[in-house]
């Protein structure tokens, strides 16, 4: 099932998938279920379809620390009878996190087979981050949301703030629409960092916090991100990752494949 998932992941030379929290309305197996439906044969897990839903802060550090990884492993399995590949997990880190919720993170990337961690952090746990990537050799893809907050990552200075003195372990995972969302060119980002980015999460949006979009709707420069990938031939996982809550997402998903295939075709 490994052979058929990375021959099937690439649309005309390009790396197309789903970020898994498109899916976060439903289990992991009807998540699967909606992704084969909808054409997709390489996921980003997300942590939301593998920690406990609604559990306090306790109980989830409690689950963080001792969860057996077999539990990862088995979800890899899950994942390759499917005949999707997973590129990579995504792991939130925040200040709070003990050195065994750090630690565990790269256990599970591990234990799922990926050498890829996607995060959601702090602007100043990118040094801390940093010395478990060096120890494990996995990378780390920072990433970026529209909102400007104070030590959040959401500028082209944040990365390079957080990214500044780190091993190149450490990285980026650019999320374009919330880039073109706070007023960011995505494509010239790309251009200039490509090295050090570990995936790309595509949506459309709208400028100045806009909304989301279908593809090819909204303010998000999506074709030239895809054609970019093509020309240049960069390696990036392309991560389709629709936000709506409303609607028949297998559809929404089935339709920003499409519009990808059209593209590169």
């Amino acid at each position: 099932m490994l052979g058929l998932a990375f021959a099937t992941q690439r649309v005309h030379g390009v790396r197309i998938g789903l970020q898994g929290w498109t899916f976060r309305d439903r289990p992991l197996d009807e998540a699967i279920a909606a992704s084969k439906q909808a054409g997709i044969t390489a996921w980003e897990l997300g942590f939301n379809h593998m920690e406990p839903a609604g559990a306090s802060r306790e109980a989830l550090r409690a689950w963080r620390e001792t969860v057996p990884l077999e539990e990862f492993r088995k979800v890899r399995r899950k994942f390759d009878l499917a005949g999707i590949e997973i590129t990579g997990y995504s792991y939130p880190f925040r200040k709070d996190y003990t050195e065994v919720e750090m630690a565990r993170g790269f256990e599970m990337a591990r234990a799922l087979g990926v050498d890829v961690l996607t995060t959601t952090t702090n602007v100043s746990m990118a040094t801390r981050i940093d010395g478990y990537a060096q120890k494990t050799k996995i990378r780390v893809g920072l990433h970026n949301h529209s909102r400007m907050v104070a030590d959040e990552v959401a500028t082209p200075h944040d990365f390079e703030a957080a990214l500044l003195n780190t091993s190149p372990y450490m990285g980026v995972n650019l999320d374009v629409g919330h880039f073109t969302a706070a007023g960011f060119d995505p494509v010239g980002f790309i251009e200039k960092n490509h090295g050090r980015i570990v995936s790309l999460h595509l949506k459309d949006r709208k400028k100045d916090q806009g909304a989301d979009c279908k593809f090819g709707e909204g303010d998000t420069p999506v074709r030239e991100i895809l054609l970019l990938l093509k020309k240049a031939k960069y390696d990036i996982p392309a991560m389709i990752e629709w936000e709506p809550k409303e609607g028949d997402k297998v559809a929404a998903v089935r339709d920003c494949l499409d519009y990808c295939r059209k593209v590169l075709a």
